[in-house]
């Protein structure tokens, strides 16, 4: 099983792919449709698991604490983009215009954590003390996934 920041990593790069894909795409094609969904259920699920696992270890260390809400307001951001881009028709010249936002403002969230976060949060939280956080994050995710899977379809039903 992969280690907390190997998981987030692998998953950031997911992330990358898709938005590149989203960006060669045009118009309300299938293929951007499918790229967005996917893209957007994965961020959705990826970030609750990261803030219930390793956000939740991380702010209990004093360094921990401000780059844990740091993140977490980015992603509360990230996901405001994500909900007004899922409500906007994909072939207008706005959506387009917001997904570049989305893109630039993810690139740059994943790119701190990684290179910022992941640094600082590896000098303050002992290995043995995070051991099993990798399984901990896909598991959660997996589960938050279905929630959002449920959310989906009781919207439909509605």
């Amino acid at each position: 099983m992969p280690n907390i920041y190997d998981a987030i990593k692998a998953d950031h790069d997911n992330h990358r792919a898709l938005l590149n894909e989203l960006a060669d795409t045009s118009g309300n094609s299938s293929k951007r449709q499918e790229a967005w969904d996917s893209f957007y259920h994965d961020v959705k699920s990826h970030a609750a698991a990261e803030e219930e696992t390793f956000y939740s270890k991380l702010i209990s260390k004093t360094w921990g604490q401000d780059a844990a809400r740091h993140s977490v307001h980015e992603h509360q951001q990230l996901d405001d983009l994500m909900e007004e881009l899922n409500d906007m028709d994909m072939s207008s010249s706005g959506w387009l215009t917001k997904f570049k936002t989305l893109k630039h403002d993810y690139e740059h969230h994943m790119d701190e954590e990684e290179d910022e976060v992941f640094t600082r949060a590896k000098e303050v939280i002992e290995d043995s003390e995070i051991e099993g956080y990798g399984s901990r994050f896909e598991a959660r995710k997996k589960e938050e996934r279905g929630l959002i899977e449920e959310k989906k379809e009781d919207s439909l039903e509605d």
